[in-house]
This record gives C-alpha cells, sequence and structure tokens, in this order.
C-alpha cells in the first residue's frame, strides 16, 4: 500500500512539474529532456534484454514510442503550459477507458454493460471539465489535448500487448522512451528557447524524467510483479487525486468544482470498468 501510494504521488506530481516547466522550456524541449532522462534511468533494464532486439522490432517501436510516448507527452507538456495541472491529471485517467474502447472497436473484445456505463461517465466528465469556468479560465483546449493523449495512450496499450510479444517490460519502456527521444530531438533543437530556464524549471525538467518517467516505472513493475496487473492499477486512481493535491499546496491552484465533479465522474467511470474486468476474470 505505501508502494501503491508513493508511484501515485509520483506520476500525480509530473503534471506539477509539467506546469512548472512547460513555459521556461516550451513543448518539445520539455519532453525531450523528460524522454531522455527516462530511458537514461531505464538503460540497464534494455541492455539486459539488448539481444532480444531485431532492427524490424526496433522499426515496431519507433512506431509504438510515437503514440504512446512521444506525441501524447508532448499533448500533456502543451496542456500544463495553457492549464492547472488538475486538467491534464484528471485527463490522463481516461486512459484505461480509451483502451477498453479501442479493443472493442479494432480487436472485438466483448465490452458490456459496466464499461459501457464507465465510458459513459468518463466523457460526461470531459465535458465537465472543459467547462469554460474550470481553473477561472477557458481550459477546453487543454482538455482536449489530454483527452486526445489519453485516447493515444489507449491505442498504445493494445498495440503493446499485440505487437511487442515477450519483451521485458522495463526494457520495454526504455526502448520506447530511447525511440521517442531521437524522433522528437530535431523539434526540440529547433525550439530550444534562447532565454536562461531558470533552476527551478530544470529541476522541475530533472524530476519529470528522472524520476516520474524512469523510477517511477521500476517500481510499478516491481508492483505488478509482487500484487499482480489488476491491483496495480489501482494507482489509476490516485494520480489526478495526487495531481490536484500537489498543484494546490505548491501552485495555489485550488480545484473548482467543475474539476471535482470531473475527477468523480471520471474516476467512477475508470472504477465500473476495472470491476468489469474482475468480473470477467473470475469467469
Amino acid at each position: 500500500m505505501i508502494e501503491l501510494l508513493l508511484l501515485g504521488a509520483i506520476w500525480g506530481g509530473s503534471f506539477l512539474f509539467m506546469r512548472i516547466s512547460a513555459g521556461a522550456f516550451g513543448t518539445f524541449p520539455l519532453v525531450e529532456v523528460r524522454l531522455a532522462l527516462g530511458a537514461a534511468v531505464l538503460l540497464p533494464f534494455l541492455w539486459q534484454a539488448r539481444l532480444q532486439y531485431t532492427p524490424r522490432l526496433w522499426l515496431k517501436l519507433a512506431g509504438i514510442g510515437a503514440i504512446n510516448t512521444a506525441i501524447p507527452f508532448a499533448l500533456f507538456a502543451w496542456a500544463a503550459g495553457h492549464a492547472p495541472a488538475g486538467i491534464g491529471a484528471i485527463t490522463n485517467s481516461l486512459a484505461v477507458l480509451f483502451a477498453a474502447l479501442v479493443a472493442r472497436m479494432f480487436y472485438r473484445e466483448p465490452i458490456g454493460p459496466l464499461r459501457l456505463l464507465g465510458l459513459a461517465l468518463g466523457f460526461v466528465g470531459v465535458i465537465v471539465l472543459a467547462n469554460p469556468r474550470s481553473g477561472g479560465a477557458v481550459v477546453w483546449p487543454a482538455a482536449l489535448a489530454g483527452t486526445a493523449a489519453a485516447l493515444l495512450y489507449g491505442i498504445g496499450a493494445n498495440l503493446m500487448r499485440r505487437v511487442v510479444g515477450s519483451l521485458p517490460a522495463a526494457a520495454l519502456a526504455a526502448s520506447t522512451l530511447l525511440t521517442s527521444a531521437l524522433l522528437l530531438l530535431p523539434l526540440a533543437m529547433a525550439s530550444w528557447p534562447t532565454a536562461p530556464i531558470p533552476v527551478r524549471a530544470w529541476g522541475s525538467a530533472v524530476l519529470l524524467g528522472a524520476l516520474c518517467s524512469g523510477l517511477a516505472f521500476v517500481l510499478y513493475y516491481r508492483l505488478i510483479g509482487r500484487l499482480g496487473a489488476v491491483r496495480a492499477a489501482a494507482v489509476t486512481y490516485l494520480i489526478p487525486l495526487f495531481g490536484l493535491l500537489w498543484a494546490w499546496l505548491f501552485l495555489a491552484e485550488v480545484p473548482t468544482p467543475s474539476m471535482l465533479v470531473a475527477a468523480l465522474l471520471v474516476l467512477g467511470g475508470v472504477a465500473l470498468s476495472q470491476l468489469e474486468g474482475k468480473s470477467s476474470a473470475g469467469k
């Protein structure tokens, strides 16, 4: 339980770190730092599994990395520069629902009444979240960007499961981070800020990469090994809660009623989806 709370706190903190550093770095430079540092932390796992990698597999991973990592990270970073950190933290949880929807649409996996209700609640939550009064400003573009990122996470999760095979999870995370960093490098170099980057922004970017995109994955895979994938997925409920909490404590971004209602709707939808998954597994 302590490790699960710690992981939720770390991943919830990623939206705080993006909020702090996005303005100074810009979207692509910030994401490049995040990807490169995350890959560096996980590089030992990639080295251990290096014999399983072929040129064809690297090409597949580059495509999956773009869908599941590079573009979503960029969308969340852009959203962090234009809206309160809680917006991204809440929309991030939609990835669980989108994964079920994509599996149904493209792979004909069954989707029962609980998941359908969960999807409906999640989408209603996005509508509530995009209310112009959320955060005291017009936040619908950021909510839309976060929702698009969650959709890409849902697509990427299905591709990972069906295309990649039996690669070790930590090595897989390292390889997708590495290929994504290489893909975004030209954009990051072209848009690197000319003004000096404050120390606070650098510190947040380093924590975003090394802690939230590196060490957090190690902790997550450790939890999966000890608790199983279903129980470890409970971290999904903690990320928006910690995201809202850290933004409130460190940025004075007080959650609005719309944000709180949206969080309840989205997390309620995720809970229903998870309940159906457990029920199906029991059968």
